[in-house]
């Protein structure tokens, strides 16, 4: 079939972003607003047939997704936007001022999408609640959705219409849900009108459909490879979509007339007015395509586009599963083969090029050039420029380095073992277990001891391939470097003599100042605090050791009656008091009995201006408390209380602050999977992305988060959650680290996300 269409081409690049460009956002003759993971929205608007950079909004504490174009009024004489955050955030931005002027708060999780509805802004998120607004106060919310909402539009007619990670789009008139959408077999991501047609949807399932109102699929798009991220429709009757393939695609009467391949993945798509298409891509470059001649790039600016595909393109080539790069040169063929027909990849320029071993001649055969299939997850992993059937990561310990253990399922493990143990220099009583390591790593349930058998090494039984299990099956689970974290953490080291030194100082200012006198502490009081000390320095005893209810008491007076910054020494004390087994269950009884006292206290040190030696003593003592399980139920409860009372800690310049709050993260996800407690996970979850992208988070911090974060994933209450936040990237991006312990995590993560 023919069809009329005329192609795109590059008219202008936009840089600024310093990293993702999540959301596009067409502002009328304002220009375009652009998201971005770099946590910033900027406005860029059009200087006869460019667009530059006129204002950058600052205020998302994480990435920015979602954007809506507030039309000039009354309020907003020059159009207002409206965006929504990692942070859980939506903002209101004039765009007179460039000043923020609303923030919504409300939602758990992620905000995925906002629409305006008349004057309401309508959101939603993660949390898989719509929440609307009027006049920046809320005024209804409701569960649309049994997962996390991805997106939300508004029909012409006035119904919503919303995207799930369930698979469905439901509309809705106000809170009621008139229809559902049963299609897709994955996540629905992207929502847009089709003028006089109905509803387009993007969806995790690689396809993009066009729905009825009636729920009839009146055409379905395939030719995407990935995720499709968005979708975008024009008068015209063009269709735009970005994808995970790094291309946005251009669809005319259900069919791809052109493939725009872009070097990086595509978040986003929009058409402007006039027809011109803006992408936002994944290397932090907006672009717009148009098919006019008068507004195409320069000669040199096209040129400048297509080395930066070319040089793309060639980072990602692979061959074998391999990256090009780590295919080994010529050399490697100075080396004999082992067997007749052993295959050996090499590097050749730009080219793979496989050889296979000729025993008779005993020279390498030049076989041809080695092209990858469609997916490279199908290819054998190679090694030294063999390819195997597994290549695994073996860790021996002992501050030893990774080594490489290459498997056929056609070998004998127990042959694989010796000669592999030989090869490294390594005990051959590590033997049995290499042996059970390439066995459970396999997924060879079924092998059977040959009782008839002696081994040469061991005098016992070998394994015979392919004979019928006369033992128990070796279950195959992947192996985890860092997760399940066990256990909790805590602060357990103090500097008793120094705290005593400082409560000293300052009940001494206590008493030479007049007004304050009366709340400085009697002799016998600070006889008291001494003895309490005197207990907790014992850590021997702390089996038989006891506090009473007085020293408790004593504790709880201070942080109430001394001044603001005097009490951080007192913090301390009880951050070591909840330490001991009967100071926890007594400090629990004055908990339950003083209702809000520890709550209070919370509010009290992290309310501005707060003191850091406050708000670091006290996240240190509350995240002891999970070190008793009398406390895992008052823990539970005020979950999100105490994450938010300390939520800026992970982006403070202070390490400590960091450390404390990321371990905060971390208990609670050990406490929530326990529990069993799928929102406390999805919140603590969400906190975690969150931090884990602070540029200047320090390299123990991160690394917590991210053992948090494949923690939760593995329980698997919330992996499909963690997907949808793009988690992909995180991992990709830890297991690229320098540092061994965040790569080796990141590696860990990025596994869970493979798994079906």
């Amino acid at each position: 079939m023919e069809i009329d269409f005329n192609e795109y081409k590059l008219s202008s690049e936009l840089r600024g972003h310093e990293d993702d460009v999540r959301g596009i956002c067409v502002c009328g003759n304002a220009g375009i607003a652009t998201s971005s993971r770099d946590r910033t929205v900027r406005l860029w608007s059009l200087e006869g047939q460019k667009y530059v950079a006129s204002r950058i909004l600052l205020g998302h504490t994480s990435f920015v997704g979602p954007l809506a174009w507030i039309s000039p009024n009354e309020e907003f004489p020059e159009g207002g936007v409206v965006s929504g955050g990692m942070d859980t955030l939506v903002l209101v931005w004039d765009l007179r001022t460039g000043e923020k002027v609303q923030t919504l708060k409300g939602h758990q999780l992620q905000v995925t999408s906002v629409a305006l509805d008349g004057g309401d802004i309508v959101s939603a998120s993660v949390d898989c609640t719509l929440r609307r607004w009027r006049n920046g106060q809320p005024t209804e919310s409701w569960e649309a959705h049994k997962a996390a909402i991805q997106a939300v539009i508004k029909l012409p007619s006035g119904e919503l219409v919303t995207g799930s990670s369930d698979t469905t789009l439901k509309l809705w008139r106000g809170s009621k849900c008139t229809h559902t959408f049963v299609g897709h077999t994955d996540t629905v991501r992207g929502l847009a009108v089709m003028s006089d047609l109905g509803i387009l949807s993007a969806s995790h399932d690689s396809s993009i459909r066009l729905w009825a109102l009636s729920g009839e699929v009146l055409m379905e798009m395939v030719g995407h490879t990935s995720i499709v991220y968005s979708v975008d429709s024009h008068v015209s009757g063009l269709i735009v979509s970005g994808s995970e393939d790094c291309s946005a695609k251009i669809w005319k009467d259900g069919v791809c007339v052109q493939t725009i391949e872009h070097p990086g993945c595509v978040w986003d798509a929009k058409f402007l007015d006039n027809g011109d298409i803006v992408t936002g891509c994944s290397d932090g470059v907006i672009r717009i395509w148009t098919v006019h001649q008068d507004r195409l790039a320069d000669s040199l600016e096209l040129e400048s586009y297509a080395s930066q595909l070319s040089q793309y393109k060639r980072s990602r080539k692979r061959v074998g599963g391999l990256k090009l790069d780590d295919l080994p040169g010529l050399e490697a063929l100075q080396v004999p083969g082992t067997s007749d027909g052993q295959t050996k990849v090499v590097r050749e320029g730009d080219n793979g090029v496989a050889y296979a071993w000729n025993l008779r001649e005993q020279k390498w055969d030049k076989i041809g050039e080695v092209v990858d299939g469609p997916d490279d997850n199908l290819r054998r992993p190679v090694l030294d420029g063999i390819e195997y059937d597994y290549v695994f990561d073996v860790d021996i310990g002992d501050g030893e380095p990774i080594r490489k253990l290459p498997y056929n399922r056609s070998d004998n493990p127990y042959a694989t073992a010796d000669k592999w143990l030989l090869k490294e220099n390594l005990p051959l009583s590590y033997r049995q277990q290499i042996v059970e390591f390439i066995l459970q790593n396999s997924g060879q349930k079924d092998f059977t001891l040959d009782s008839s058998f002696r081994d040469p090494f061991t005098g016992s039984s070998a394994y015979i391939p392919g004979a019928t299990s006369s033992v128990s099956a070796v279950s195959a689970k992947p192996i985890f470097k860092h997760i399940p974290k066990k256990g909790v953490l805590v602060f357990d080291a103090a500097q008793f003599d120094g705290i005593l030194k400082k409560i000293t100082e300052f009940n001494n200012a206590l008493l030479s100042d007049s007004e304050n006198k009366n709340l400085s502490l009697t002799e016998l009081e600070f006889s008291r605090l001494g003895a309490i000390i005197k207990v907790l320095k014992d850590t021997s005893h702390y089996h038989s050791s006891k506090l009473a209810d007085v020293d408790i008491a004593l504790l709880l007076k201070l942080l109430n009656s001394w001044p603001l910054a005097m009490i951080f020494p007192v913090i301390d004390i009880l951050r070591m008091t909840v330490l001991h087994p009967d100071g926890a269950t007594v400090l629990l009884k004055h908990v339950e009995a003083e209702n809000g006292v520890l709550s209070e206290i919370i509010k009290k040190v992290t309310t501005n201006p707060a003191i850091p030696a406050n708000v670091l003593t006290s996240i240190r003592a509350v995240t002891n408390l999970f070190k008793n399980s009398c406390f895992y139920n008052w823990l539970q409860k005020h979950r999100s209380e105490i994450l938010d009372a300390f939520s800026s800690c992970y982006s403070s310049p202070n390490k400590n602050l960091q450390l404390s709050y990321s371990t905060l993260i971390l208990n609670y996800a050990v406490l929530l999977i326990e529990k069993k407690d799928q929102e406390g996970q999805s919140q603590v979850l969400s906190a975690a992305l969150v931090i884990v992208e602070e540029e200047n988070l320090e390299v123990d911090s991160k690394f917590r988060v991210l053992v948090a974060i494949g923690s939760l994933m593995l329980d698997g209450l919330v992996r499909k959650i963690a997907l949808d936040l793009d988690v992909e990237d995180i991992a990709k991006a830890a297991k690229a680290s320098k540092d061994a312990k965040i790569a080796e995590v990141g590696a860990d993560i990025e596994l869970l996300t493979k798994q079906s």
